[in-house]
């Protein structure tokens, strides 16, 4: 609040100031010899002026006449500005009637000053009038983008939010299920898997408090859950990894690739009765990181598309990289169904 009215009274100063410095350089210009009482009533009419216009600004700001205006404000608008108009050379005049700042030779009756100060201070008050709304327009406007940005902000990070927060372990109840068959079969092996799961869900929940993680990690995550689908699938899940070793450094959405396995293994390896392979492929083509997920299986038209984890995928590469990233899903080799996620590549320091 302080800095607009530091503003104002740095304009409202200014802007007077510049006026009576006009007038006297049209004076100067014109070759007009000012007398001394001229000067004083000049230095009265700014101060009358200041005093006028900041009236104005009171009455504008407590009747909130301030743009946009509404239909039924502009009849408003029009009686304050009329009323101050009056007011401006009613003042003046009384002024200078009585501290005599007149050529005693000329002197004009109370009523032709007050004409003449309407005449000569109306476009002032109303050039004023002007500047102070297209002011008010400009910063309206400039708030306005401001306010929708950090709208904008808002709304992506809640949307980034909401997907992140349906982003967590489905296969929880066939994991703990496992891990039971486990416990008197393969104790070492139910401590391993318990630390697995144990990784994936402290993973999951603190994805929602970052926007990047580093690819490595992300893949340390699908491995431990790979290790304990494995467990249920046994012999009918077979994992393959093809990574490039430069792109474990790279910022990745987290749970993004755990995402697009879960969804192999659901609409794919889980289908099949012989089950199938899990290929992940990480590697840099084109100043890009391609992030790449293959299983066994067929798209079967639209089905994997509907899915939630291809669609909060998408939306996740929407919010975060616009048009700089891209998604696609479809069969290859006729019998596999690749899941290609392309972003940009950043630089690391």
């Amino acid at each position: 609040m302080k800095k607009k009215i530091s503003a104002y009274w740095a304009c409202q100063l200014g802007g007077w100031l510049l006026y009576g410095m006009t007038m006297l350089f049209f004076a100067f210009v014109f070759g007009q010899k000012l007398e001394n009482y001229q000067y004083a009533r000049l230095v009265v009419e700014l101060f009358v002026g200041i005093f006028i216009t900041h009236l104005l600004r009171y009455f504008l700001t407590k009747t909130h006449l301030k743009p946009p205006l509404q239909k039924t404000q502009w009849l408003k608008l029009i009686l304050t500005v009329v009323s101050i108009t009056l007011l401006f050379p009613l003042i003046f005049s009384t002024a200078i009637e009585i501290t005599h700042l007149y050529d005693p030779q000329k002197k004009f009756s109370f009523l032709q000053r007050f004409v003449l100060s309407l005449l000569y201070d109306t476009p002032i008050i109303l050039t004023w009038t002007a500047l102070y709304f297209v002011w008010h327009y400009v910063e309206a406007g400039r708030k306005s983008e401001v306010d929708k940005v950090r709208l904008e902000s808002l709304v992506k990070e809640l949307e980034l939010k909401t997907i992140k927060s349906h982003i967590n372990p489905h296969f929880i109840f066939n994991a703990l299920n496992s891990i039971r068959a486990l416990v008197d079969e393969n104790p070492q092996r139910a401590r391993t898997a318990i630390t697995e799961l144990s990784n994936i869900l402290r993973s999951s929940m603190q994805s929602e408090k970052v926007e990047m993680a580093p690819f490595e990690r992300e893949l340390n995550i699908v491995k431990d859950y790979l290790a304990l689908e494995q467990i249920r699938f046994e012999d009918r899940l077979k994992v393959e990894y093809e990574i490039d070793d430069d792109t474990l450094d790279q910022p990745v959405p987290p749970m993004m690739l755990q995402t697009l396995v879960e969804n192999a293994i659901k609409h794919g390896i889980s289908k099949h009765v012989h089950g199938g392979i899990i290929k992940i492929i990480s590697e840099f083509n084109d100043n890009h990181h391609e992030l790449i997920v293959r299983n066994s299986g067929k798209l079967n038209g639209h089905h994997n598309e509907e899915g939630f984890g291809i669609i909060s995928t998408q939306n996740r590469l929407n919010l975060l990289y616009g048009v700089k990233a891209n998604f696609a899903l479809k069969d290859i080799n006729g019998d596999m169904v690749e899941a290609k996620v392309i972003i940009p590549v950043k630089a690391i320091n």
